[in-house]
């Protein structure tokens, strides 16, 4: 392989693995949504194992801290607020190193928390999704704002 054609190969990788700068990316809400078919993606809403997330209700606490509740999320690794709405977070998570921007959202609707995770890019993440998912579930535990299951 001449070195031109090298240089071109590891160009186009590093190019097609990135999101440019991850601004400017206008993401809709997309809390609702089932995950599609890469395993990068997890949600309380989804019922396919790979994908499912154990729900995510909130006792009388969690209810009276919404606000709370967002710096929660907010703490988590790499995590800056992208969109707020009523009852809505859509929070961005980009990772150390790559600086790949994963979409953590959270819709409150009634006692629940609806939570997806999916990362906009790549076909699989490693478990960064359920790993990121699962913590903002034990930092909501820590403050005992959970009910009891």
């Amino acid at each position: 392989m001449t070195p031109r054609l090298l240089l071109l190969t590891i160009i186009i990788t590093m190019t097609g693995c990135s999101n440019a700068d991850g601004k400017n990316a206008t993401i809709a809400d997309r809390s609702l949504q089932m995950c599609g078919d890469k395993p990068n993606c997890v949600s309380t809403r989804d019922k396919r194992e790979d994908f499912q997330l154990t729900k995510f209700t909130l006792n009388e606490t969690g209810l009276s801290h919404w606000a709370d509740i967002e710096q929660l999320a907010l703490s988590l690794s790499g995590a800056s607020l992208a969109k707020k709405a009523p009852n809505y977070l859509h929070i961005e998570c980009r990772s150390a190193f790559f600086g790949f921007v994963d979409d953590f959202e959270l819709r409150l609707q009634g006692n629940e928390i609806i939570v997806r995770s999916e990362s906009r890019t790549g076909y699989s993440d490693f478990g960064v999704n359920r790993d990121r998912a699962e913590a903002f579930r034990t930092l909501l535990l820590d403050n005992h704002y959970l009910a009891s299951e």
